[in-house]
């Protein structure tokens, strides 16, 4: 069988790491150049696409695109981790009825530009080590911030007021690449006056793939037993269909496949932002941007 070629949506079972994922499909598939486009922690499930073959070049693509989540939030104890797998390190009882319309207006307070801390029990590397080195040594660093978009965020559970010593609830948030949920909701708890984590959490969408799209390890079996994984494949132009689009002509298309850089002229347009490019039978041929250098020019950033 030759190498596969397309991007793979698998559901993330929870108990395994999104490394585990790629060790596992390599297995199954019988093939090595499989990348995956965004780290899910262990207990996280949902949306994680894979590239495989040739599609590896738009991984960083998908990576960079934005995120949906459903999480559910608990507050009445915090934990070292924000989520439901850590120690508890702050207690608190709820000790007043919170009302439906004050949780909407903390989850919506958050719509725009926030700023985050990363968890220490996190992958971002800080002096060389992941922050999850240190925190597993039981060292606590200076960690740097970051600034995230979030897009929308919406309240799910449906009732009217929540009460008891912890109370829970689910929301949807729409966000940037970089985001860490967690993280949010320990700050939602702390406007409600809480110590919160996150005690669930479901990535519904990464890029423009959805939940709905996703499959288990088992069924990528399956279907590899049956020969028929190719069919459930999505070609490597879905991994950047959240880009602008650009179709060169016929007499471009050549220049393009050679990494050629172009002038900006009344067919090709000036390109600030990165652009997927594809020729007129619809297949990506590469991403290019505006010269940074040279006005008028735009040069390839990635050929397919």
């Amino acid at each position: 069988m030759s190498e596969l070629t397309g991007i793979l949506i698998l559901n993330k079972p929870a108990g395994i790491t999104s490394h585990d994922c790629i060790f596992k499909l390599r297995k199954i598939l019988h093939m090595k150049r499989i990348g995956h486009t965004g780290t899910l922690d262990p207990n996280v499930t949902g949306v994680l696409p894979i590239c495989l073959g040739n599609a590896t070049k738009v991984a960083e693509y998908i990576t960079d695109a934005g995120k949906e989540y459903v999480g559910e939030v608990t507050l009445g104890f915090a934990t070292t981790t924000e989520d439901q797998d850590g120690e508890i390190i702050a207690e608190k009882k709820v000790d007043r009825v919170i009302a439906r319309d004050e949780i909407i207006r903390v989850l919506t307070s958050f719509i725009g530009t926030i700023t985050q801390t990363p968890p220490m029990y996190s992958a971002v590397k800080v002096n060389g080590k992941r922050l999850y080195e240190y925190a597993r040594a039981g060292i606590e660093i200076d960690r740097p911030s970051r600034q995230v978009q979030i897009h929308e965020i919406s309240l799910l559970t449906v009732q009217n007021t929540f009460s008891g010593d912890q109370i829970s609830f689910s929301f949807r948030v729409s966000c940037s690449k970089g985001t860490y949920i967690r993280t949010l909701a320990v700050m939602i708890g702390e406007k409600l006056g809480f110590p919160a984590h996150m005690s669930h959490l479901v990535r519904t969408r990464s890029a423009s793939f959805q939940l709905d799209d996703a499959i288990s390890l088992e069924e990528v079996a399956a279907l590899v037993e049956q020969e028929q994984i190719a069919q459930v494949l999505k070609p490597i132009a879905t991994g950047v269909a959240h880009l602008p689009h650009f179709c060169a002509n016929h007499q471009t298309v050549q220049k393009i496949k050679n990494g050629a850089v172009l002038a900006v002229d009344h067919e090709i347009p000036n390109m600030s932002n990165q652009t997927a490019v594809f020729d007129e039978f619809g297949a990506l041929l590469g991403i290019y941007q505006d010269h940074p250098t040279k006005p008028g020019l735009i040069k390839p950033k990635k050929i397919i």
